[in-house]
């Protein structure tokens, strides 16, 4: 008797081993990424460096064959992003995807007391995760409690935040670009800012453009990926990186 699911083995086309970089548009899922990649060209293994929210866009590092082992590698890099902050309205998710828990008036603040209060977060800091998001609290991924209305405790979360820079304010938002460790919420971030100035604020807007030592620069968009044939995918796939030193 023939092994079970050797047809679609068969369907599929020869591994390729590497690393895609992809810029992700706003609204898909990173594992929506991940699921177009397998099918548009009929690869078995596909996974992802490190995940994007759905309102987010930038860089994805999509890891193919073997490079779905570096997985872990790939998420160690620093990061860097560009955001929008908007003060004056909380939400439960801290970004603009969430429901609104509290509107305050943001009139008092200034570009002074933004900036001021940014580089208090600088350096090593402790972060609550948001109770909408994939870590789990006994087996249950904390967005699925939330789903339910349940809000549980979380432990305090060490990151690196290595810079944290006004671009611009236009009241009540302010543009920024941060630099920070994995694993760092930057909806959290904007969230806790608000608190800090007392008017509350979320994350309206989030673009990353920096993995590691990869660049967003170097994407390829969505559509830009689905006019791509096999062989032509090989040519934007990128060698794997050296395993980390010992």
């Amino acid at each position: 008797m023939g092994r079970r699911g050797g047809r679609k083995n068969r369907d599929l086309n020869p591994a390729i081993d590497g690393i895609l970089l992809v810029d992700k548009p706003m609204g898909k899922t990173s594992h929506d990424l991940v699921d177009v990649i397998r099918r548009h060209f009929k690869l078995q293994k596909v996974g992802h460096g490190g995940t994007l929210d759905p309102m987010a866009t930038g860089l994805l590092v999509m890891l193919l064959g073997r490079g779905t082992k570096c997985s872990q590698q790939i998420m160690n890099g620093n990061k860097v992003y560009e955001g929008r902050i908007r003060f004056g309205i909380s939400t439960d998710s801290h970004d603009k995807d969430g429901q609104v828990v509290q509107e305050r008036d943001p009139a008092g603040i200034s570009r002074e007391h933004v900036e001021a209060e940014m580089l208090q977060w600088v350096g090593e800091i402790e972060q609550i995760p948001p109770m909408v998001s994939a870590i789990k609290k006994n087996g249950q991924p904390l967005y699925k409690l939330a789903r339910k209305g349940q809000t549980v405790e979380r432990e305090p979360r060490p990151v690196t935040v290595h810079r944290f820079d006004l671009l611009d304010f236009k009241h009540p938002e302010a543009q920024i670009i941060l630099g920070c460790s994995k694993g760092t919420y930057v909806r959290t971030l904007a969230h806790d800012i608000g608190n800090a100035l007392g008017v509350g604020a979320h994350l309206c807007e989030l673009r990353r453009t920096h993995s590691g030592s990869y660049n967003v620069d170097e994407a390829l968009d969505i559509e830009a990926l689905e006019q791509l044939d096999y062989e032509g995918l090989q040519a934007h796939v990128l060698p794997l990186p050296p395993p980390p030193s010992a």
